[in-house]
């Protein structure tokens, strides 16, 4: 069982930054693949990012790519969302999760935490 912990979220102007935190319960954080997901009321979750297991390997959805940058700590448990020129269509509760594979699907993370709200004024 791995309990996470999202923090970071909040209220943030058009073209503003925020840095997103997930932090990891147990010894087995850097035996996970990290994704990070977001969701709006009434549409499914989306494929935001992921990391491998040393942090190496790294994929991001379109909707972010070159604006937002994961990255991962093994030894603080942690695993971050860097996220830049944001913009209001950025708005969602964004969550963390964990799998054993580079995947993109939701269906195929495991253990997921409680989500922290984004939200980006115009």
């Amino acid at each position: 069982q791995v309990q996470l912990v999202e923090s970071g979220g909040g209220l943030v102007q058009a073209g503003g930054s925020l840095r997103l935190s997930c932090v990891a319960s147990g010894r087995t954080f850097s035996r996970y693949v990290m994704g990070w997901f977001r969701q709006t009321p009434g549409k499914e979750r989306e494929f935001v990012a992921h990391i491998s297991l040393t942090g190496v390997g790294t994929y991001y959805g379109d909707s972010v790519k070159g604006r937002f940058t994961i990255s991962r700590d093994n030894a603080k448990n942690t695993v971050y969302l860097h996220m830049n020129s944001l913009k209001p269509e950025d708005t969602a509760v964004y969550y963390c999760a964990t799998s054993s594979r580079m995947e993109v699907s939701a269906s195929g993370y495991e253990f997921w935490g409680q989500g922290t709200q984004v939200t980006v004024s115009s």
